[in-house]
């Protein structure tokens, strides 16, 4: 089936193509976040279940998040979300079908999150399916250029559709909510670092998300303490807070970002020297399509787009140097990474 006209890319429009559901299947998919979540707080700091009802108000965008009895959706279980919207978008880039219904394989979700494949840590991923499912949201909050003011789950179900003889899910159905998935369709998505997974504080999880929406590319961004507070989503008094920013610039543990405490309560956050991406306009180029179908034929399954944006960085690093063939350049990249595998 034919969707409709949703985007567009390089400055010429395409459709999407839908079906009934999306196999997860595309190895190493780069991460991917969807804006709306990455600048609003909607998913809960805790560690212990929260029954809280939050509230935010921030320069006209309203949310208001509920739990369900099992409790809010914590930022641990927005890993869920990222894996299904980086694989996805991944599809998308390669003119594959998509679908808001997704079916994966929780091994393959485990692994791309950094967790571990234990017995303990299926039963956590069940207990995030149920909170992301019980979580109800009420905004205002625009995607793909739509203000809807709705009320919706994170996820509108899940099942298992499949389980090892032990009792153990092995195959996942997830329908993703319309709002998410429009947020998908029109590309109002981030690239993340791989090294978020890594990051077992929450708070830590949340300010780079902040970090990478807002500062993103430019060389730096400051905001004051109260406003952190605010668009991090921490139940945390402004004395602990601040006490925990100071720890975070101390450790120094985040991914791309350097911290910084200036005058004033201000938090000045720098992109560290090696970029996650490279703006296009001081990149080699675009790559030819062919080059590109060369590229998947050599490393079949691989993610070709999260390729060429780790070639384009390694070439910013390498001092930015000049191609002769920026074609040939990325394709004895990828050569490389095969030899080395």
């Amino acid at each position: 089936m034919v969707g409709s006209l949703v985007a567009s890319r390089a400055g010429s429009s395409f459709e999407v193509l839908q079906t009934d559901f999306f196999l997860c299947d595309i190895f190493d998919a780069i991460p991917k976040g969807d804006l709306a979540t990455m600048e609003h707080p909607i998913f809960s700091l805790s560690t212990r279940p929260d029954r809280r009802i939050l509230n935010y108000e921030h320069n006209g965008v309203s949310v208001e998040v509920t739990p369900s009895m099992k409790g809010l959706a914590t930022i641990h279980d927005k890993d869920i979300l990222f894996f299904c919207v980086s694989q996805l978008m991944a599809a998308l880039n390669t003119g594959r079908a998509v679908s808001r219904r997704l079916t994966l394989r929780a091994h393959d979700l485990l692994l791309a999150t950094n967790r571990e494949t234990s017995g303990d840590a299926y039963r956590r991923l069940g207990e995030a399916f149920e909170r992301l499912a019980g979580t109800r949201i009420r905004t205002n909050i625009t995607t793909a250029d739509i203000e809807i003011t709705s009320g919706f789950g994170l996820i509108e179900s899940w099942e298992i559709v499949r389980k090892a003889r032990g009792g153990r899910m092995v195959s996942v159905a997830v329908t993703l909510s319309d709002w998410l998935y429009r947020a998908v369709l029109s590309k109002s998505v981030l690239t993340l670092s791989r090294e978020y997974f890594k990051l077992r504080k929450p708070l830590e999880r949340r300010i780079y998300e902040l970090a990478r929406k807002h500062c993103g590319r430019q060389e730096r961004w400051r905001v004051s303490i109260d406003v952190l507070l605010k668009k991090s989503g921490s139940a945390s008094p402004r004395r602990v807070f601040r006490k925990m920013i100071r720890d975070m610039i101390e450790a120094d543990t985040l991914p791309d970002y350097v911290m910084d405490e200036e005058a004033g309560d201000i938090i000045c956050f720098r992109l560290r020297e090696r970029l996650m991406e490279v703006p296009e306009a001081a990149g080699p180029g675009p790559l030819k399509s062919a080059t590109m179908d060369h590229a998947r034929a050599l490393m079949p399954g691989a993610d070709i787009y999260a390729l060429e944006a780790e070639w384009r960085t390694f070439w910013s690093n390498s001092g930015r140097p000049k191609l002769r063939s920026r074609d040939a350049a990325f394709l004895g990249f990828v050569r490389s990474k095969v030899n080395r595998s």
